[in-house]
């Protein structure tokens, strides 16, 4: 019989899923694991990968078909009409992201090779055991590897990273190496002809319904503080070099707001907490939401426990979530859990931005557009004086049901604290 080719199951809360796009058409040829068909959830867009080499025989389910997990939706063949050898994880619901983990939670820096054993001091370094055994098959020497995460300890992104750094200090391409190459952007949508009714996809209906969702759920307040980011664009401007040498990972912005934003939240957790009913649950990591904007719409996803993880630990994640949002990499398990958002209309040119609230979070926190402005600098003796500093303004969207305005001003006056004094050591 040829090889089925199913609907996955993307989350244990998914059962259907939307084809949006085919990338092939009957009688191409497909390798196992190359991008075949693109869906739609109600949580994440995603590329689905091939289960088998072959030619893709047939297409049961049209593009703009919603079905069920699981139903066969197209069918690959050796080419004769016999079965094409399946994949071992083509059932695995969460291979289609693998490929792209490895890439996204990596990035490229000069670094020594892999080594071909492991160290016994590998024991030693602090490391969850699926770290360790990740290492154990990369032939990775885990002493050798940078943690990000809290006290140093080795991350699963950390030793992706190692591996693919070595792969590419080497001649020769190895599986890791090949996984891990960029996947091809999206092909953007075709403009709309001028009069056309064109229906919502299902990213943009989601999207209404949870805006107005969200609206008549909370009651929606914002405050905006301006902040003297002089300090921070200045350490940026002097480093951003060298930290990419030193880590593989671009030096941005976004870290220094999530890291404030983690000081500021640990001192005032209600801003942290979400209403349940009656009651108030004051969360017990930080899992900081960073809207992504694509071309197709806006995307959430979440970086889980980032109050664990050291600034390096931040700027990766963050980067990983990015890019694997824009190529469609992202798992359900991605995008829940938040329990506060961060989102950036500054990157377009705004000054600030009004956002709403992100469910079912008590706030939201939008960075405007970071530029040199002329302020008043009052001296230690109370002298004044212009100078030309880069300014940003920061809004925080807060549900006054839980938060106050009080408290709000002092979180934002805090986080401006933060930033206006940063003196935390980046990597």
């Amino acid at each position: 019989m040829p090889t089925d080719i199913v609907m996955p199951q993307m989350g244990e809360s998914i059962f259907e899923g939307t084809i949006t796009k085919w990338l092939k058409k009957p009688g191409d040829k497909v390798q196992r694991d190359e991008p075949l068909f693109e869906i739609s959830t109600d949580k994440v867009d995603a590329e689905i990968p091939a289960p088998a080499s072959g030619v893709l025989g047939e297409i049961k389910a049209a593009e703009g078909s919603t079905v069920q997990v699981n139903s066969v939706v197209g069918v690959i063949t050796d080419g004769d009409g016999a079965a094409a050898k399946p994949a071992p994880s083509a059932a695995a619901p969460a291979k289609p992201a693998a490929p792209a983990s490895a890439k996204q939670e990596t990035a490229p820096a000069p670094a020594p090779p892999v080594n071909g054993t492991a160290s016994e001091e590998a024991d030693d370094v602090r490391s969850s055991p699926l770290v360790r055994k990740l290492a154990k098959e990369h032939s990775v020497d885990l002493a050798q590897v940078q943690g990000t995460g809290l006290g140093g300890r080795v991350t699963k992104q950390d030793i992706l990273a190692f591996v693919e750094k070595g792969a590419e200090a080497g001649p020769v391409a190895t599986p890791a190496a090949a996984a891990s190459r960029p996947a091809p952007a999206p092909a953007p949508a075709p403009a709309p002809i001028p009069g056309e009714l064109v229906p919502l996809t299902k990213m943009r209906s989601i999207i209404a319904q949870r805006m107005i969702e969200s609206r008549r759920t909370s009651a929606h307040v914002h405050c905006m503080f301006e902040v003297d980011l002089t300090r921070i664009a200045n350490l940026r401007n002097k480093q951003k070099s060298g930290f990419e040498q030193r880590n593989g990972a671009r030096l941005t912005f976004m870290p220094f707001f999530v890291r404030g934003a983690i000081i500021a939240l640990q001192q005032f957790p209600i801003v942290n907490a979400s209403l349940e009913g009656d009651s108030i649950r004051y969360h017990r990591n930080i899992n900081v939401g960073i809207a992504v904007a694509l071309d197709w719409g806006l995307i959430v996803p979440v970086l889980k426990n980032a109050d664990e993880k050291n600034f390096l630990g931040l700027q990766r994640g963050i980067t990983d979530l990015g890019e694997r949002a824009r190529s469609k990499r992202l798992l359900p398990a991605d995008v829940e859990g938040s329990t506060f958002t961060i989102t950036n209309p500054g990157q377009f040119g705004a000054v600030f931005g009004l956002p709403i609230i992100n469910q079912p979070n008590s706030a939201i926190l939008g960075i405007g557009g970071i530029s040199k402005q002329p302020l008043v600098l009052t001296d230690e003796n109370g002298s004044d004086s212009i100078a030309i500093r880069s300014v940003v303004h920061l809004t925080l969207g807060y549900d006054h049901r839980l938060i106050d305005g009080a408290v709000a001003d002092q979180f934002m006056a805090y986080l401006k604290k933060v930033l206006e004094n940063w003196n935390e050591d980046i990597g």
